[in-house]
């Protein structure tokens, strides 16, 4: 993007999962000279209007973000006290990274023989939960 140009998007909670990365893309664009059009509402990032409407748009996605979120985080609650949410099955057996680390293997040859992240790896073995697939 240079000066003049313009980056259209469809709708803005498009373009970026949150408030942080679409106030990112609004700076980086006015740092080029560039502006943001959003077809759905339209409205334009050029001038000052354009860009208070962009920000109240941001921030209305972020709300119903976080609306969904609170909504979701309800349901697992809901499920878990009546014993129906049980999460998901542990996928590696803990033990088996211990005794792998016991042995002084790396904890890189670790997560390649188990195929996981060394995070997952460093994880188990500070805090003895299961890593995730």
């Amino acid at each position: 993007m240079q000066d003049g140009d313009e980056l259209v998007v469809h709708r803005l909670d498009r373009r970026g999962r949150s408030r942080r990365d679409v106030l990112n893309l609004v700076h980086d664009l006015e740092g080029k000279g560039a502006s943001l059009r959003v077809l759905e509402p339209d409205v334009t990032m050029a001038g000052d209007l354009g860009r208070l409407v962009v920000r109240v748009l941001e921030r209305a996605a972020d709300l119903e973000l976080q609306f969904i979120q609170d909504r979701q985080r309800a349901g697992i609650d809901a499920a878990k006290a009546k014993g129906v949410y049980q999460g998901r099955k542990q996928q590696i057996d803990t033990n088996w990274i211990r005794e792998l680390a016991a042995q002084n293997m790396p904890k890189a040859q670790i997560a390649r023989i188990l195929k996981i992240s060394r995070m997952s790896v460093y994880r188990t073995l500070k805090t003895g939960k299961s890593p995730p697939p």
